[in-house]
Order: C-alpha cells, then sequence, then structure tokens
C-alpha cells in the first residue's frame, strides 16, 4: 500500500487559546492512521454497494466493516454518536463499547455510511465519517433535529450566531469576509422545512447551494470556500450529525452554534435520557467537541470533499481526510491499497 500525504497546518490565527495542548499525550498521534484505516474498511464496504438502490445493505456494510476495525483500535473506547439506541441497533449503538480495551478512555462519534441514499444513488459527498476524543468530550447528542449554523476559521468571534436572523448573519459574514452579501453561497438541506429560510437567504442577496444528505460534509464545506464555494452552512438536521461535524470544525476551526429541537415529548425524553437538562440551550463549537479530537473522513462517492472509492485491476483506492485539534493539522490521504483481502468479510 502506498500513501501520498499532503499536510496543512491551520493558521495561528484561526487556533484558539487551548487547555488541550497539555492532554497531546493523552492519545497517542499514532491513533489518527488508526482511524483512517476504520473510515477506509466502511467507506469500502458501502461503496461496493453504490449505485444499487439499496440504503439498508449499502449502510449494513459499513456499519459490520466499521464494528471489525473498531475491535482492533487500542482504546477504551465508548459509542456517544452511533447507530440508534441498544434495542435499535445491532452494532455501533450508543453506549456500546468499542475497541481493544488497552488504551486511553475515549468517546467516539461515527456514522459509517453517512448519506446512505446518495451511496444507494451513486450521487455525490456520500462518507464514513469518525471522531474521537477523551472521555467526556463529545456532547451526548440524542436522535433528534438539531439547528446548526457554521462558518469556517478566520473570522472575529461571534461573527454568526444561531439567535439572529439569515439577514443579519450574511451581512455579519459579508462584513468579516470583505465582500457584498451577494458574493455569499449558503449550503443549506434541500427539504420542505427550509421553504422560509431559502427564501430569506435569498432574499438578502445570497446564492444558495441546495443538498439532499449529507450535512457533515456541507458544514466542512465552510472550511475552505474558496475550494467549495460554500461560505455559511445553515438549517435544520440531525443532532448525532452535528456533532460530528462539530469534531471536524474543532480541527480546523471555525464557528458553529447548534439548539436541539425538542417539540415533541419523545424528542425530550431521548434527551432527558443522555442528561441533558435545558432543552433551550444553544451550544457552541466547545460545548459539543472539546479537549483533544481526532477526526476521519473517507470518501465512499466523489464529491466536493473528497474523492470516492476506486476499484481497479491493481487495487482499491481510497481518499481520507483526518485531523486533529491540539496541532491543528489536516491531513489528506490517498491510499493505494494493492493487497485487498484486508476488505474482504472475516
Amino acid at each position: 500500500m502506498v500513501k501520498k500525504l499532503a499536510a496543512r497546518a491551520v493558521h495561528p490565527s484561526i487556533v484558539e487559546d487551548r487547555p488541550d495542548i497539555d492532554a497531546v499525550d493523552v492519545i497517542d498521534r499514532a491513533l489518527t492512521i488508526e482511524l483512517v484505516r476504520v473510515t477506509e474498511r466502511a467507506a469500502v464496504a458501502a461503496a461496493r454497494l453504490r449505485g444499487r438502490g439499496d440504503e439498508r445493505a449499502a449502510d449494513e456494510a459499513a456499519v459490520s466493516a466499521m464494528r471489525r476495525e473498531l475491535d482492533r483500535l487500542p482504546v477504551c473506547g465508548t459509542v456517544v454518536i452511533g447507530e440508534g439506541e441498544s434495542d435499535e441497533a445491532p452494532l455501533l449503538w450508543i453506549g456500546e463499547q468499542v475497541g481493544t480495551g488497552q488504551g486511553p478512555r475515549v468517546d467516539i462519534a461515527l456514522d459509517p455510511l453517512e448519506g446512505a441514499t446518495l451511496c444507494a444513488k451513486a450521487q455525490p459527498n456520500a462518507i464514513a465519517v469518525l471522531a474521537l476524543a477523551e472521555a467526556g468530550s463529545l456532547l451526548k447528542a440524542p436522535n433528534v433535529y438539531m439547528d446548526k449554523i457554521a462558518i469556517g476559521p478566520g473570522y472575529p468571534p461571534g461573527t454568526v450566531r444561531l439567535d439572529r436572523a439569515p439577514a443579519e448573519n450574511l451581512a455579519s459574514l459579508a462584513a468579516a469576509k470583505g465582500v457584498e452579501v451577494s458574493q455569499l453561497t449558503a449550503c443549506i438541506l434541500d427539504r420542505p422545512r427550509h421553504l422560509r429560510l431559502i427564501d430569506a437567504v435569498r432574499a438578502a442577496g445570497a446564492a444558495i447551494r441546495l443538498i439532499t444528505d449529507g450535512d457533515v460534509a456541507g458544514v466542512i464545506h465552510t472550511t475552505d470556500p474558496e475550494e467549495t464555494g460554500i461560505d455559511i452552512y445553515l438549517g435544520v438536521g440531525g443532532a448525532p450529525e452535528g456533532v460530528l461535524a462539530a469534531a471536524a470544525l474543532r480541527c480546523t476551526g471555525g464557528q458553529m452554534q447548534a439548539r436541539l429541537l425538542l417539540d415533541q415529548p419523545e424528542s425530550r425524553r431521548l434527551a432527558a435520557a443522555v442528561g441533558i437538562k435545558d432543552f433551550s440551550k444553544i451550544y457552541d463549537l466547545s460545548e459539543m467537541a472539546r479537549g483533544d479530537v481526532l477526526f476521519a473522513a473517507t470518501g465512499v462517492t466523489d464529491g466536493g470533499l473528497l474523492s470516492g472509492v476506486r476499484f481497479g485491476r491493481r487495487g482499491v483506492t481510497t481518499e481520507t481526510l483526518v485531523m486533529r485539534s491540539s496541532t491543528g493539522t489536516t491531513r489528506r490521504i490517498r491510499a493505494e491499497h494493492a493487497q485487498t483481502e484486508k476488505f474482504h468479510l472475516d
């Protein structure tokens, strides 16, 4: 296997004062490459079912592959964002213990196939994603909806806020960038619930890129607007995906706020079950992902963030984004796997 590495150190101006710098030794730096192996396995398993129209089969394949590889991870891990409650998911359920049991105690947030519909239809931006942090560092978000706003690094604190109108946030971001609002593009999930938001953003003068699924990738796109064309992420998506996106932003810099939508008795029950008491709280980035955070995402289908899995005569090619908050480093790893047996089922 040949790995081609491209490392990008985040500019010091976007790296906050971090008490977690002293925690660098708690999580071994070698875990970064271990995480890559985990998301690679899940991505390849899902990609074998790419374009087949079967979301469930693709998701199950990714879950099984990720679970097997997590068994080899040298950590005492607890799944805090996973496939559902223990009575809903046979593997990678919330609270499940993973890893070898030897190593640091860590929280793990994961989505073996973020964008199952995208994979089933062979559409862009399906990814396998995983975040890891010291125990107690990731928000234990229930499987409910979450209202989110996110921008990339390099802007003054408080540039955007969830409790402001879309037009106010767009004007503030445009001023911080030194451009007109008409030069901004917002990423929004294409859902009926967002009709008013879409109208408000367009009325303010900004463009919109609508996505059908995959809001983790949507948030990450804000970290490099010159490359992706996305300046801001707005709207309601899944709370688990919100925590995963926050983990990525924690590594790269950026701003994010979110609020759980707990307007139904069942959603409030789920929130209370994971210890949430303030049902109207707006969470900042540091409250969703604290301390030393590792994040990895491997492309399943081609997209603006990552290239998808390639199957060829000489083997399998994958592309993975791997990041760490304590060092502010992003690596893009293109791996050529000549020995493909490791991707086969045990």
